[in-house]
């Protein structure tokens, strides 16, 4: 008795010292996350070297030392040849012999059907059909005279004969959120900006529609990806400021929630203690507190960290170098320039990679070994970069149960693959893989590097399953909505592989790998024989 009466006296003074250190931090903690400098641009150049007699040797190094994939058939080899030769070209300025090269190896898109063909779009009413003029007529004859059936009714209709109107799509729109029926106007926004992304006016609608129903995360990735994507538009920067301000509310939101949460995070530590007798939970409880309120960037950094202490990271120059040229050749078209990116290799066979909030990417040696060009590798890269670009990471975090779901960022152990399950939904690793293209095209890449690395994967499957594919959307599904993106927007296909320099990284790695497993399988008849020995002294 006289225990458990001290055990909860002294879990009173955990609650009333942690109360105290609680309300100073809340109140010193700034409201907006204050923008970092960012990075100074690397000067290595993604640019392979001249052909040299050495390529043969590094060729066959590559096929001798992959143990995760078959060999290179003869026709694979000359189709490799001819991609390094297109390669030297487009570098060296010849861009239309080079695309000539790239068309004969590069085979057509399978998984697409005929891509649906969109009308241009419309801005004027005066260049609508007879029949959209009566439907437009009618529609503000309706809100003129503050009629709700008389107003809907036409706007339905014309939104769905002439979806090219941008102002039908926006007054719909509108007028729906007057009416109290805010989801269905999303809806129509969400659909509208699927088909014509590039318009400035329906995206802005778009983006004042999520922020007044408070939805300013998703705000925030709407401006910031119309931004990216068009970054010649006189509005480009408007839209950065707009991404900014919303990601700003949403951080505000998020801290206004993390305070109202402190002081139960406080006491389930402290009943902890009392019935423990351990300070790990309330200690764990209080940091994780201080952590959400820093924001993301702290978040990356701290997680990333206790990474770096846990995991064995490859310390090679040249692989280094050439996974951080094009790491941060894509993070500098990315929009969120407040990060300090950082790349690391694992010297792991499965192809992995994973990204912590505030720019930390980590990716698996195997990544390099199984991607068959620095385009395919640059579309793992850029599809990591876009969850960081976009706060899933962060949002995930921030939402739900915060504390537990900080707790599972802690690497305490386990492989590589479970150090970092991230629960996106399909929505988010969409959106990641679109961002993601669309960075590797802003990057000089060849705009199926994304796709052709889930090919990859695919063509892989028969030998082993891809850590990374296995948490994301299917395979032939990517594919597809992929080639739509890619044959919809008019992205070139026909741009850089970078075969050469990726062939010489990856027999770098695959030789660091093969050494790896060597010294593994040495050190195992070791421990048997320890093991063996010690069961025969007891």
């Amino acid at each position: 008795m006289k225990r458990i009466s001290k055990s909860l006296l002294l879990a009173l003074n955990w609650v009333l010292l942690s109360f105290g250190t609680t309300l100073l931090i809340i109140f010193t903690q700034p409201i907006a996350v204050p923008a970092q400098e960012p990075p100074a641009p690397t000067e290595q150049t993604s640019t392979p070297k001249p052909e040299n007699p050495n390529d043969q040797k590094l060729r066959d190094a590559l096929k001798r030392s992959s143990s995760s994939a078959p060999p290179l058939s003869p026709e694979e080899l000359a189709r490799q040849q001819k991609l390094i030769q297109a390669d030297k070209l487009y570098l060296a300025g010849q861009i239309a012999e080079a695309e000539k090269i790239y068309r004969e190896v590069k085979t057509p898109f399978t998984q697409t059907g005929t891509t649906q063909e969109r009308k241009p779009a419309i801005l004027d009413p005066t260049q609508l059909t007879p029949g959209g003029k009566v439907y437009w007529r009618e529609a503000e004859a309706g809100i003129a005279s503050k009629l709700q059936t008389r107003t809907l009714v036409p706007l339905k209709l014309l939104v769905e004969q002439y979806p090219e109107f941008i102002p039908g799509q926006i007054r719909y729109a509108e007028v729906l959120t007057k009416y109290d029926r805010t989801p269905e106007a999303l809806e129509v926004l969400e659909r509208a900006s699927s088909l014509y992304p590039n318009q400035p006016e329906l995206i802005k609608a778009k983006v004042k529609a999520l922020a007044e129903s408070k939805k300013w995360m998703e705000a925030s990735l709407a401006a910031r990806q119309f931004a990216i994507l068009n970054p010649n538009n006189p509005q480009a920067p408007e839209f950065t400021k707009l991404a900014d301000d919303n990601l700003k509310s949403y951080q505000s939101h998020i801290r206004s929630e993390i305070r109202g949460n402190v002081i139960s995070n406080i006491i389930t530590g402290a009943l902890g203690y009392a019935v423990t007798g351990s300070l790990l939970g309330p200690f764990s409880a209080l940091d994780s507190t201080i952590l959400l309120l820093q924001g993301e960037k702290s978040i990356g950094d701290s997680v990333a960290k206790q990474a770096k202490k846990q995991l064995p990271l490859i310390i090679d120059d040249e692989i280094l170098a050439y996974v951080n040229d094009i790491g941060q050749k894509l993070a500098k078209v990315s929009g969120r320039n407040e990060f300090k990116y950082e790349f690391f290799v694992i010297p792991e066979e499965e192809l992995n990679a994973f990204a912590l909030p505030g720019g930390k990417i980590f990716l698996n040696a195997g990544a390099i070994a199984k991607a068959n060009s620095e385009a395919e590798l640059a579309g793992l890269i850029g599809h990591e970069l876009a969850h960081v670009v976009l706060s899933h990471g962060f949002q995930l975090v921030t939402q739900g149960n915060l504390i537990s779901n900080v707790t599972q960022y802690l690497p305490f152990g386990g492989t590589v693959g479970q150090l970092f399950a991230l629960n996106y939904s399909r929505d988010m690793e969409r959106q990641a893989d679109f961002l993601g293209t669309r960075l590797i095209v802003a990057g000089g890449y060849a705009a199926d590097g994304l796709r052709n690395l889930m090919v990859t994967l695919d063509k892989q499957r028969k030998y082993d399953i891809p850590t990374w594919l296995s948490s994301h959307p299917g395979g032939n599904e990517r594919v597809s909505y992929l080639e739509n993106l890619i044959a919809r927007s008019n992205y070139n296909r026909y741009a850089y592989e970078g075969v050469q320099r990726h062939t010489e990284i990856q027999a770098r790695v695959n030789k660091l790998l093969k050494e790896k497993k060597e010294r593994e399988q040495k050190k195992q008849p070791t421990e048997r024989t320890k093991s063996k020995l010690f069961r025969q002294l007891n």
